[in-house]
């Protein structure tokens, strides 16, 4: 095989091969606004009265680069949108770790046997009549005829 058809095939390879996660790369401007934000002078206040230092902007603008460069090529700058990728993935990675480290609580697999049964009776009293149980017959197409002498005709004009 000829290496101008070995270049001709990985080239193309390239561009066939596009990345699995472009769903997470939001539209290049909310980083530039992410960007601004984290740089402004409110936040800058803010950051100090909270961390007692800034907070690091730079990689805001990193993505907002990367994310210009990924759109400018028509997806085909697969470095760039790797860069975006990583950083979003790390991004909900920090968001999440609280939660991932949690273990206070099961988490459960499927909800409770019992989870769809009727309201105690005590309940189910104290919200008769009540705007919610009316709106819920309405949805559930159960009649909710109010007697005549509820009705008011009365207009304010």
């Amino acid at each position: 095989m000829s290496a101008k058809s070995e270049n001709a095939e990985t080239k193309e390879s390239n561009t066939k091969a596009k990345l699995d996660d472009t769903w997470a790369i939001r539209p290049c401007h909310l980083y530039k606004d992410e960007y601004d934000d984290c740089s402004s002078f409110k936040a800058r206040f803010h950051q100090y009265f909270i961390y007692g230092q800034d907070t690091d902007c730079s990689q805001w603008l990193t993505d907002f680069t990367n994310c210009e460069r990924y759109e400018k090529s028509n997806g085909n700058d697969l470095e760039a949108g790797a860069a975006v990728i990583k950083s979003e993935e790390q991004r909900r990675l920090t968001r999440l770790r609280s939660h991932l480290a949690n273990d206070t609580w099961a988490k459960r697999k499927q909800p409770p046997e019992d989870w769809a049964k009727p309201l105690p009776e005590w309940l189910q009293k104290r919200n008769e009549n009540t705007y919610l149980e009316l709106k819920q017959k309405e949805l559930s197409g159960v009649a909710t005829e109010t007697p005549e002498e509820q009705r008011s005709f009365c207009a304010i004009m």
